[in-house]
């Protein structure tokens, strides 16, 4: 059975870090895992894929502010999450696909093509 489980959430003020990491279990075979958030009353959005080759890519939003990675080795995945603003404050969910999709790509693949996801773990910045 695959399971994710997320930690690191909490609060940081403007221009702070935070690191989340997803611990992940289970015999799977995946193309893409990534970060999503949600703010209460707004869609899930996704913030940053990354393929089982490495490659990575992120929401024009926090293009060179987060970055994805994952240790395969481990069976953990991480978001490193820096120069916070407030409108970073969100839950954070880690997500796996095991259906092998074509592309992982942010703007591309909806959350829909996720089929296991963590509980969340909430980000709160403050101004």
């Amino acid at each position: 059975q695959v399971q994710l489980v997320e930690s690191g959430g909490g609060s940081a003020q403007t221009g702070g870090s935070v690191k989340l990491s997803c611990q992940y279990s289970g015999y799977f075979s995946r193309r893409c895992m990534g970060w999503f958030r949600q703010v209460p009353g707004k869609e899930r959005e996704g913030v940053a894929f990354i393929e089982d080759d490495g490659s990575k890519n992120y929401t024009d939003s926090v293009k060179g502010r987060f970055t994805i990675s994952a240790d395969n080795a481990q069976n953990i995945m991480y978001l490193q999450m820096d120069s916070l603003k407030p409108e970073d404050t969100a839950k954070y969910y880690c997500a796996t696909e095991t259906k092998r999709v074509t592309w992982c790509v942010v703007s591309e693949l909806s959350e829909y093509e996720f089929n296991y996801w963590g509980q969340g773990t909430q980000v709160t910045v403050s101004s």
